[in-house]
């Protein structure tokens, strides 16, 4: 749709097809430029489509407004080795609601104030940057080779 707002959101594999401005919370909807996925079973691309899911990601804020990013969930079949598989987003970890690049930024600030505060500053329940916490809080243990106590 937009070169600028594209180059703003810096998702090389994705444009953005429209945006919509409610108060304070922009949500942009986004769709992919490449019809085909890699398989993650076989490695093989896949363009058979089963199934798309939308799902609502946050991202890092933009002059102050909260940032919404509304992205197709696809999952192909890969008829190589006859699986199904749902795309990897690169810049969201599995299962999660909000981008890498946000929960870094909620991760480091909470680490120079405290959940309460970045709760209230983020219109984040208590719960929600907890969990974000100890989501970077376990990568990082992983990179580390940090181990848990049995």
């Amino acid at each position: 749709m937009d070169f600028y707002l594209d180059t703003l959101l810096n998702l090389p594999s994705l444009t953005v097809e429209s945006f919509t401005q409610e108060e304070q919370q922009v949500f942009l909807k986004l769709r992919f430029l490449h019809e085909s996925s890699p398989c993650p079973h076989c490695q093989n691309p896949s363009d058979k489509l089963h199934q798309n899911r939308p799902i609502l990601i946050r991202d890092l804020p933009i002059s102050g407004q909260c940032i919404y990013l509304h992205l197709p969930r696809r999952q192909f079949y890969c008829s190589f080795c006859q699986q199904y598989f749902t795309e990897r987003l690169s810049f969201v970890d599995w299962e999660r609601r909000y981008t890498q690049r946000y929960e870094k930024a909620i991760y480091q600030r909470i680490q120079t104030t405290n959940i309460e505060q970045v709760s209230r500053e983020e219109d984040l329940s208590w719960d929600q940057v907890q969990g974000i916490f100890n989501h970077k809080f376990d990568q990082a243990k992983k990179r580390l080779g940090v181990r848990s106590p049995a």
